[in-house]
């Protein structure tokens, strides 16, 4: 009685001075919105979502700790068509970042430095090198000839002297070209074709003329940026600058150059633009369809927009709430904005409608508003209370990310509800009352088809029974089914530029990022780990300071020796190249020879590459006389550079790297040997696995048979993987404090035991079908998603309260689907349903599905809501009275 009298005279004093109730919400409106523009931060650091005191956080940090210079880092990928220009672009990015003190504190291109370019022979395996130097001794007369005539004419004649060479002189042709001249053919065929068509191209001398590395098409440059944290997007500065450095090192008369932009820097920054303009476009989604259903609910403009200006009052307190409790709001617990929309709005919905109703009974405004202030408050308390159950039971558990999540979603639910019971009532007291719209009974077009089906659970409760009995067991099985993603990159937006860099990255055992890393203390107890961890099934590869020295120095240098003697002071002082003033002579010449040789030609492919060659030679030649004579020099620079233009860059390489000596471990620049050993002194191993770790048996084999040996290594995979199995125990937690929390709710409130197993049933068939639904729709349980049912247990178990008092009162005239309980359960589930269904088109996989499995869930819980438990509840309750039909009267 107490706590009626109290709430009867909040409400009197609300309605009896709404001016100052009203004056005084927006001030502080104001004030909670300038406190949370000035500390409500993003924090996009996905390590610290899960169990952040966990030993596989602890190792991770204490490696971050030893190795802390590549933390926070971009990494650009340099991609072009030879790896002669990657190689340039990437050093004069380089510059350009290097140059740039206001956005980056430094950078680097790993493996290309002034010592690696001496040295670099010394790093491959003696085969490799033996290789190389094999296949330079073959085209050592190539480059002793272009050396002496370095244009169009000199690389022409020496083709055509090849051609020239008969089959029995298989060694002197070799002796003149590096390459099956075939193969070369078609490389200048297509790049003269390219030329012809107004497109770049290079040929690559360094693929040519020697065995073509791997990855000798990219370049990566690691650069530590200058983050501006008063920003939503801390680093989009620097890559603002990154981009257009990339554009500066774009030469026009080159290939185009691709500089990807990656790392973990580059994801958060890419996931926070996509987040913030999905988020934008999500409530945008929300909003609209809220308001299209508010209007189909009310029939009134007055009482829409009354609603949504409680609606955004409400949003200003939740974000001041969020920055006083968190923050910093991380990328799961950003969602509870857009999901406010939705559940903020169930209240004001409720309100309204009790509020037209009464305005149909009560002459009177104010009267109307009192009694829908009296009868309404109780039972939204009540939503309020058992909709956050699902949400506040993630906060117990480990995983950060959601359990902020609940709180701030579930301490809203009472923040919207508070500002709904007194911003709401003041603006309907104020505003005049909305024009009261009445139907006649069966007046409305649906109220037949509303009436046919509201029989329908009753009249066939037992074969509904059976067929929900036969769903959840089909339901059953497709549950234990449900895969889970335990990479937190299958939650971005595929489409992105880091993203789809990274997982390129990731599909190349060289680069891929999912390697692990254990420290040690000292070399010998490095060098016995490295052992045990390469006996290791799974194990590839590992790396350590150690690895840096290279093996056989003395044989490799005795290689390098015989190769500089090889090559000659030609190819150690390579020339620039000679502008050709007139290479139509020569260009002649080896059309005449192909036509003489052609003939004499046997196998389908010689012909067909020298006929491709023929037709492009002819091609310049018409080009070149159809050109004025200033526009002849610059096409055949033009050629020449195509063609000739990445061989002086590769031999002054070649040089240098002739000049390679005896290395020991002290000699290794300071900056290489800090990326392995700490300036605490603790060793780094890297450990590469054998098998693609995105299948999940090939994850778990590698990370127990690594475990076996060094506990406490860290890494990617084991982050993902222990983050994995934290969620999914936070997971299961959740699910039992909401059962038990729910469970002991209804008891409270119905004080039947078989009330309340009626509603839990109802809510775990709803959670079964969503189950089943998420594998029939292939969609993985995740970071983000797997709040899903929990918080469907707390949005269900409310619709189920009312819906079974409903049925214990419901008498034979009445129509369950009409009734003000039914009407305010559909509106507040359309409602809600936007709000999530809003966050399917948002550009983050993990937050879409979550949106996609919660609007899923929803329709479940409608369908067990109006049908499954109105049918249980016939069969199971029929012996009692309260639930027999009574004739009115």
């Amino acid at each position: 009685m107490s706590t009626s009298r109290s709430y009867a005279f909040w409400g009197n004093w609300v309605l009896e001075h709404p001016f100052g109730v009203l004056s005084t919400v927006i001030v502080l409106g104001i004030l909670a919105a300038h406190y949370t523009v000035g500390h409500l931060r993003i924090d996009t650091d996905t390590g610290n979502l899960i169990a952040p005191d966990a030993p596989f956080q602890q190792y991770r940090r204490h490696y971050e700790q030893a190795f802390s210079q590549d933390l926070s880092t971009l990494l650009l990928v340099i991609e072009s068509d030879t790896p002669e220009l990657t190689k340039s672009a990437s050093r004069r990015l380089l510059d350009l970042l290097s140059n740039d003190t206001d956005h980056f504190n430094s950078a680097y291109i790993p493996n290309d430095n002034e010592f690696f370019r001496q040295n670099g022979l010394l790093y491959l395996d003696t085969d490799a090198l033996q290789t190389l130097s094999n296949d330079l001794s073959v085209a050592q007369p190539f480059i002793g000839r272009i050396a002496q005539q370095p244009n169009l004419t000199g690389f022409f004649s020496i083709f055509e002297d090849a051609l020239k060479a008969t089959d029995k002189a298989a060694t002197e042709k070799n002796q003149l070209m590096p390459i099956d001249l075939a193969s070369l053919a078609d490389k200048i065929s297509l790049v003269l074709h390219k030329t012809l068509n107004g497109e770049n191209a290079l040929l690559s001398w360094e693929s040519l003329i020697a065995e073509k590395k791997r990855h000798a098409g990219k370049a990566f440059i690691i650069v530590s940026p200058k983050l501006d944290h008063s920003e939503i997007r801390p680093a989009q500065g620097a890559i603002e600058a990154i981009r257009k450095a990339a554009a500066d090192i774009q030469d026009p008369a080159l290939p185009a150059v691709k500089v990807w932009v990656t790392g973990e820097i580059g994801l958060e920054d890419d996931e926070l633009a996509g987040m913030s303009s999905g988020t934008f476009t999500a409530s945008v989604f929300s909003v609209v369809l809220v308001l299209f259903i508010l209007l189909i609910a009310y029939r009134s403009v007055l009482l829409t927009v009354v609603t949504l200006l409680t609606l955004a009052l409400g949003m200003v307190f939740c974000g001041a709430f969020a920055a006083i409790a968190v923050t910093e709001l991380n990328l799961i617990s950003l969602a509870f904005a857009v999901s406010n929309i939705g559940l903020g709005v169930e209240y004001a919905i409720h309100f309204c409608l009790r509020y037209r109703d009464n305005l149909k009974d009560h002459v009177d405004k104010e009267l109307a508003l009192r009694d829908t202030f009296i009868t309404v408050g109780p039972s939204l308390l009540l939503a309020a209370g058992t909709t956050s159950i699902g949400l506040y039971a993630f906060i117990p558990t480990d995983y950060k990310g959601v359990a902020e999540l609940g709180l701030l979603a579930g301490t809203s639910l009472f923040i919207c509800l508070l500002i709904t019971l007194i911003s709401l009532p003041a603006l309907l007291k104020i505003l005049p009352a909305p024009r009261k719209f009445r139907l006649e009974k069966g007046q409305h077009p649906l109220s037949n088809l509303s009436r046919k089906l509201a029989t329908l659970p009753l009249i066939y409760a037992k074969p509904i029974s059976i067929a929900t009995l036969v769903l959840a067991l089909i339901s059953i099985v497709l549950a234990f089914n449900v895969k889970t993603d335990f990479s937190p990159i299958n939650l971005r937006d595929p489409n992105t530029e880091s993203v789809i860099a990274f997982k390129e990255l990731m599909a190349d055992e060289e680069t891929t990022p999912l390697t692990l890393n254990v420290l040690t203390k000292d070399e010998n107890s490095t060098k016995i780990l490295q052992q045990k961890l390469s006996a290791l099934a799974s194990v590839d590869k590992t790396i350590s300071l150690f690895d840096l020295q290279p093996t056989d120095q003395d044989e490799k240098l005795a290689v390098i020796e015989e190769l500089g003697l090889i090559l000659g002071p030609q190819g150690q002082q390579f020339p620039q190249l000679k502008i050709d003033a007139d290479p139509v002579p020569g260009i002649t010449r080896l059309i005449k020879t192909i036509d003489v040789l052609l003939p004499q030609k046997t196998g389908d492919r010689d012909r067909e590459s020298l006929t491709r060659l023929k037709k492009e030679l002819q091609e310049i030649l018409t080009e070149l006389k159809a050109l004025p004579e200033p526009g002849q020099k610059v096409f055949i620079e033009k050629i020449q550079t195509a063609l000739l233009g990445t061989l002086p860059p590769v031999m002054k390489e070649l040089s240098v790297s002739l000049e390679a000596r005896n290395i020991s471990l002290t000699d290794l620049p300071p900056d290489i040997r800090e990326q392995w050993l700490s300036k605490d002194g603790l060793f780094r191993v890297q450990i590469f696995p054998k098998k693609d770790l995105n299948d999940l048996a090939n994850l778990k084999e590698f990370i127990a048979e690594v475990q076996t040996v060094a506990p406490e290594t860290t890494g990617l995979p084991i982050i993902y993987w222990e983050s994995m199995k934290e969620v999914v125990q936070a997971f299961q937690q959740a699910i039992v404090i909401a059962l038990v929390a729910i469970a002991v709710v209804l008891l409270a409130i119905r004080r039947s035991f078989l009330d309340t197993a009626l509603v839990m049933v109802t809510l775990i068939l709803a959670g079964l079908f969503t189950m089943a639904s998420a594998v029939l729709t292939h969609t993985p349980i995740n970071f983000a998603n797997i709040i899903a049912l929990p918080l469907l247990l707390g949005l269900g178990v409310d619709n189920g309260i009312h819906m079974l008092a409903k049925l214990h009162s419901l008498s034979e005239e009445e129509n369950i689907y009409e009734s003000s309980t039914a009407r305010a359960i559909v509106f507040g589930a359309l409602t809600t349903s936007s709000s999530f269904g809003g966050l399917a088109f948002s550009p983050h996989v993990g937050i879409s599905s979550m949106g996609l499995i919660i609007t899923v869930g929803i329709f479940w819980i409608m369908v067990c809501t109006f049908i499954i438990l109105p049918a249980l509840s016939r069969l199971i309750l029929s012996h009692k009275e309260s639930m027999r039909p009574r004739r009115a009267g």
